[in-house]
């Protein structure tokens, strides 16, 4: 299992990554909703990670991690798809979404 530290040094890149995400989200015109949909749901999920981290609970974690990479997997499919998205934001959700299943990775 990894140390606390590490785990609180990883979950504030996630948070770093995921408010990244929702600014070019604000910044983005002509977003699909579905795209939309997820980033606001990570970003809603990213603002527990200090109430679970406080909990100290492995498992709440793992499983906060398992359905934010599920999330982000959808956003960066959406990004994918052949949409006319600004590069900001495909770069913005591909980084998120490679923490979110790095972490999802060393946490298993």
């Amino acid at each position: 299992m990894l140390g606390e530290q590490e785990i609180r040094s990883r979950l504030s890149s996630i948070q770093l990554a995921v408010g990244q995400a929702a600014q070019a989200l604000s910044a983005e015109r002509n977003l699909p909703g579905e795209l939309r949909d997820y980033i606001q749901k990570l970003d809603r999920q990213s603002d527990r990670i200090s109430e679970i981290l406080a909990l100290r609970d492995p498992l709440r974690i793992v499983k906060l991690i398992d359905d934010m990479e599920l999330l982000g997997s959808r956003a960066r499919r959406v990004c994918t798809s052949g949409l006319q998205l600004s590069g900001q934001m495909k770069s913005a959700v591909n980084r998120m979404h490679n923490e979110l299943f790095d972490f999802k990775q060393r946490l298993h």
